[in-house]
């Protein structure tokens, strides 16, 4: 079975995926470890558990706020924004 190699956007960049990757997969296959910071503190967090129990892996998403990046599958035209604070 051949993978399908899909197209979004992180940060206004282009990332190119696999179907039915994960955000957070996504991202780290592109160098970005970091996906929010933390809102009274500014520390940078990325993926903790990556199983979608913690809540450190927090992006944007099509304009959404406060997405789990490990337990989001990318899609084809995706627009991914790390997050800063409480996702405002």
């Amino acid at each position: 079975m051949s993978e399908k190699v899909i197209t979004c956007t992180l940060n206004g960049a282009t990332l190119t995926a696999i179907s039915g990757q994960s955000v957070a997969a996504a991202m780290i296959s592109h160098g970005e470890r970091i996906n929010r910071t933390t809102r009274i503190e500014n520390s940078p967090r990325g993926i903790f558990c990556g199983i979608g129990s913690c809540f450190d892996c927090l992006v944007v998403v099509d304009g959404i706020a406060n997405q789990r990046a490990c337990i989001t599958e990318v899609r084809e035209g995706m627009t991914i924004q790390t997050q800063n604070g409480a996702g405002t």
